[in-house]
């Protein structure tokens, strides 16, 4: 997914002649804390609301202030990852898009985020998920799939982790099918150590909960 894809058509921009109580309300109402300001289609910058609580008076416009507005943004072409990487870093609730003439398109939001990687891992399909934890050298992602479409099944999507300081690699593997038993057998025949499994709705559930919550966390 690219940035063009997941802009949002609800956020409008503000203009340099809104009030920052404007502002405010517009935020509220959009539940973000972040807006970008337009002139037109030309990008000036974001403003928060921790900007428009350091305004002497909120009823002025925007424009007869001195602001130091933050400049994130990212291009209409840019990978949904890339996109994560720049909310997270600036700690955004939305990231303003351009085209590569530098022009204002839309904005992107968190919650959208969240949405659109919650379909990429596959956390609402039906299926059941397993976590191996496998040292660094060992971990090899064409076995882990031969061993899933050896016992007639499909990885949905496949997720590795690691601690900073760890030799040990965490791998959480979406399936197609909920009966996962033959393939935990044939991963403990290859020993490979079967950290955590999750086989039925409930657990499902209980794992995009944990999905939310990560990405809550990580403030996306």
């Amino acid at each position: 997914m690219f940035a063009k894809q997941l802009i949002v058509n609800d956020i409008i921009p503000l203009k340099t002649s809104d009030s920052g109580a404007y502002a405010l309300n517009w935020m509220e109402e959009n539940r973000v804390s972040h807006l970008p300001i337009v002139n037109d289609v030309e990008f000036l910058g974001l403003i928060s609301d921790d900007d428009i609580f350091t305004l002497n008076n909120f009823e002025e416009a925007l424009g007869n202030h001195n602001l130091s507005l933050a400049s994130p943004f990212v291009y209409e072409d840019q990978h949904l990852f890339e996109i994560i990487k720049i909310i997270a870093e600036h700690k955004l609730t939305l990231v303003p898009v351009l085209d590569k003439k530098s022009r204002y398109l839309g904005a992107i939001t968190s919650q959208s985020l969240t949405q659109n990687l919650a379909k990429i891992a596959a956390v609402d399909n039906p299926g059941g998920i397993i976590v191996l934890e496998v040292s660094n050298n060992d971990y090899s992602l064409s076995q882990i799939a031969q061993i899933v479409e050896s016992n007639d099944a499909k990885v949905l999507s496949l997720c590795v982790t690691s601690e900073e300081d760890s030799t040990k690699v965490e791998i959480a593997i979406k399936l197609n099918i909920k009966d996962i038993a033959s393939i935990l057998q044939t991963f403990n025949r290859y020993n490979y150590y079967v950290k955590a499994s999750y086989t039925d709705d409930e657990d499902v559930e209980d794992l995009k909960d944990r999905f939310d919550s990560f990405m809550n966390y990580l403030n996306i």
